[in-house]
């Protein structure tokens, strides 16, 4: 206080406003030393005018002429778009949202090209998701979100290049439409699968006919196949066994007929036709029997002349 009393008024106030002035002088020293981080741009402005870009690293700007006017973060950014009511072909409101990724590749432009590059990049967004859906019916835009994605994408980087920014991608978070609608398409999804568990049971059915169908055609033909073999086997065989019984037969009568033309065969045949004749006659004599014969039976001469064998003795006599 004695201090300040040996100083005029006018003398205290000169002391107070270079002071002022010297501090003001010390804080705008410390602010002209700027440490940019790294992936960001800081736009200097010299006199009201732009002057440079500072990139990463350290720098010194003049006091009282250069000031940092814009900083730019150069990391990519997720920018929310806001639920926006859109129209489809087919005259259904729908509710749509999604969420831009963009980034920052010219800080000038974006720093002077445009007030919000965010701002602008939604509002441009919601502009053409709306054109994109009213395009599209309802059912298509559940199935068409990488057409509209890409439509959006497309409109951002032609307009981004006067911005300074890129736009990576665009995303259609939700696609919600009224009440009404959603009952009416999960009826549907319900009816469809319906017809598709008809559709397969029916399907499953009718192979089921059609391979037991084929089941019951194969059996038939491997019966007949097999029927067919038998009966060709069994007409083989008796082929066989009555061609074999004729060999024998013929085999037989030509042994015989060499027998008679020897000498004493005549009489053995007639003695063994004797024998043969007896035993027949001799089993009529059974009580149970009815046997009706002609009256000369007992004419053995005239049985013999009947076969021939008698005309056949006197010849050879």
């Amino acid at each position: 206080m004695e201090f300040l009393n040996n100083y005029a008024p006018a003398d205290l106030i000169v002391l107070i406003v270079w002071g002022a002035i010297f501090l003001t002088f010390i804080v705008k020293l410390f602010q002209s030393i700027c440490l940019v981080p790294t992936k960001s741009a800081y736009v200097v402005e010299r006199l009201g005018k732009y002057h440079k870009t500072l990139d990463a690293g350290f720098h010194a700007l003049l006091p009282f002429i250069d000031r940092v006017a814009y900083i730019q973060d150069l990391k990519e950014e997720t920018i929310d778009v806001p639920p926006q009511e859109c129209f489809s072909k087919d005259e259904v409101n729908v509710e749509v949202d999604g969420v831009i990724y963009i980034s920052v590749t010219e800080p000038i432009r974006s720093s002077y090209g445009i007030v919000d590059y965010r701002f602008a990049a939604m509002q441009l967004a919601q502009t053409t998701t709306r054109s994109v859906i009213g395009t599209l019916d309802l059912d298509r835009t559940f199935e068409e979100r990488d057409l509209i994605s890409a439509k959006v994408v497309d409109v951002l980087d032609k307009a981004g290049e006067a911005w300074g920014i890129r736009v990576h991608r665009y995303e259609i978070k939700n696609i919600t439409p009224p009440q009404t609608v959603r009952l009416a398409m999960e009826m549907q999804v319900n009816a469809e699968r319906e017809r598709r568990a008809i559709m397969a049971k029916s399907e499953g059915d009718k192979q089921s006919v059609i391979n037991r169908s084929e089941g019951i055609k194969r059996e038939t033909i491997n019966i007949s196949e097999g029927e067919k073999q038998r009966r060709i086997n069994a007409a083989e065989g008796k082929a066989s066994e009555i061609l074999s019984l004729a060999k024998a037969t013929a085999e037989s009568i030509k042994k015989v007929a060499n027998v008679i033309n020897q000498e004493g065969g005549q009489k053995a045949l007639e003695m063994q036709l004797s024998e043969q004749y007896l035993k027949q006659m001799k089993g009529l004599s059974k009580e149970s029997r009815k046997v009706i014969l002609p009256a000369n039976l007992l004419d053995y001469q005239q049985w013999m002349n009947t076969m021939g064998l008698a005309n056949v003795n006197k010849n050879k006599v």
